[in-house]
């Protein structure tokens, strides 16, 4: 995209540096874009984003220096003479695009840039649980016959999405790409950006509720995702879902309500445990790797896209074999312990199935559920987090390990619920767990704010032999524990010690 190009769709003020005499006759734009002056490419264009913590226009010298060849600016950032952005461009000889709000111009480009791949479909994917995995899920699938573009990793936010659109090239024919949100309007705003042929909702919980304020408002908000739609697009919407008739309702486009009920090929499955799930399409079984049957909707709802895209039977299969878990989401290491590291994000429902998972699995040795806070729950995290811990303690854990000044609540459950009964005994071989009371029915726990502390406690208590489950809200870093639960390094944890 040529900077002429990119203030024309803005309407944005170019200042050309010195001898850039080609950037108003349109001949010189850039080739990537980045909001982060530290993973700034030669040729690409630095968007200066005003966060909470930094303000990106004090970085716009770095980002120079790293060879972006402009950057997008407030208009107000231009005449802060401490800036000095001006002189920046004049030094360096670049190019500042001034906008009114560079978060808004980033995406207005965004959806500027995707417009022009015609041939490309897109596909968009929300959801309170599961839209990553799906995500995952469906592009394997549907890289066995087309060329697919999608979202790196979790780049699904306001900034993230439209960073993950500048990824589309001319040669891709389907770009799948889901959309986040944790606070009112976010899904909305990405619909405009992508403006997607076919919309996919993987369910409505209540992660970000929080923000949102209900279950009702989530489902609204999710909606959105809708809201571009022309009459030519498709809307799917889960069939099990208790919001399916509210999402349904005045889609403005063909409405497929799709679950195990609404594909034929599917067969059923079979939960193998920390080997994953053995589904059944088409009649021949199929090994998908993802640890716990509670990922079999996400799969599902992959085939059901892949069957509205009309993509073969084989390439369904091919794609569910082809899948393997991605950061903090159903990883697998054998080490010290075997863990789970499910520890990308939390929220009730998340944390209710991987638990209903590790109860399931029949383990030889002890059971120990590492268990981060449940962030973004608002005016119920006291009431989620007693839930929860009301939940670990019917659990067949034999330890649990509790994590953030919200889990309080859950530890307070935890200690009621192991003084009433009526058989207590010291727990032998769980040093640094306190209280150190438990019985055959309920764990042992330990409750903490700090994080070295927790890492100490564990340090201590595991052993060769025990199963460790690791889960958490992404702000609490419960990866930051993966190296004493394994006892390998972060940089050892290769193939070697994954399974």
């Amino acid at each position: 995209m040529s900077f002429h190009e990119l203030s024309h769709v803005l309407g944005a003020s170019l200042f050309a540096g010195e001898g850039k005499q080609n950037v108003l006759s349109g001949t010189e734009g850039f080739t990537s874009v980045s909001v982060d002056s530290r993973e700034v490419l030669p040729g690409a264009l630095f968007v200066a984003l005003k966060g909470a913590a930094n303000d990106g226009h004090y970085f716009v010298d770095s980002a120079f220096k790293a060879g972006a060849c402009g950057a997008m600016v407030a208009l107000s950032a231009m005449e802060n003479s401490g800036l000095g952005l001006f002189g920046l461009a004049k030094k360096y000889n670049r190019v500042l695009v001034a906008v009114d709000d560079t978060l808004k111009g980033l995406q207005n480009a965004a959806a500027a840039y995707l417009r022009q791949f015609s041939g490309l479909t897109r596909i968009g994917i929300t959801g309170s649980v599961g839209k990553t995995t799906t995500k995952e899920i469906a592009a394997a699938i549907a890289s066995q016959e087309k060329r697919v573009v999608m979202n790196e990793g979790n780049l699904n936010s306001e900034t993230g999405l439209p960073l993950s659109v500048f990824n589309v090239r001319a040669h891709h024919e389907l770009g799948i790409f889901e959309a986040a949100m944790n606070h009112p309007g976010e899904i909305a705003d990405l619909a405009k950006i992508l403006n997607p042929h076919i919309a996919l909702i993987t369910n409505i919980g209540s992660a970000h509720i929080g923000f949102i304020g209900s279950r009702q408002a989530i489902a609204e908000e999710k909606k959105q995702i809708f809201s571009e739609f022309d009459g030519t697009n498709t809307a799917m919407i889960p069939a099990e879902d208790d919001f399916r008739d509210f999402l349904a309702k005045n889609v403005r486009g063909r409405t497929v309500f799709y679950g195990a009920s609404t594909l034929p090929a599917y067969g059923g499955a079979r939960d193998l445990g920390l080997n994953g799930i053995e589904i059944i399409w088409d009649g021949e079984p199929v090994r998908l790797c993802l640890p716990g049957i509670f990922n079999l909707p996400n799969a599902l709802a992959a085939a059901a896209l892949a069957m509205e895209l009309r993509l073969g039977s084989l390439s369904v299969c091919r794609g569910f074999e082809s899948v393997k878990p991605i950061f903090g989401r159903g990883e697998i290491f054998n080490g010290r312990s075997t863990l789970i590291r499910d520890c990308y994000n939390s929220n009730p429902e998340g944390a209710e199935a991987v638990l209903d998972f590790c109860d399931s699995l029949e383990w030889p040795g002890r059971k120990i559920y590492v268990m981060g806070a449940m962030l973004e729950m608002g005016e119920v995290s006291d009431n989620v987090h007693a839930a929860l811990g009301k939940r670990l303690s019917s659990s067949r854990a034999d330890i649990v390990f509790l994590f953030g000044e919200e889990m309080r609540a859950a530890a307070e459950v935890l200690d009621r619920e192991s003084k009433t009964q009526s058989h207590k005994e010291e727990c032998a071989g769980t040093q640094g767990v306190y209280p150190a009371v438990c019985s055959p029915k309920k764990p042992s726990f330990f409750f903490t704010i700090d994080m070295g502390e927790l890492s100490k406690a564990l340090d201590n208590c595991i052993k060769k032999g025990d199963l460790v489950l690791l889960k958490g809200s992404r702000g609490y870093a419960m990866e930051e524990l993966t190296g004493v639960l394994t006892g390998y390094p972060d940089k050892e944890l290769g193939a070697g010690h994954v399974s």
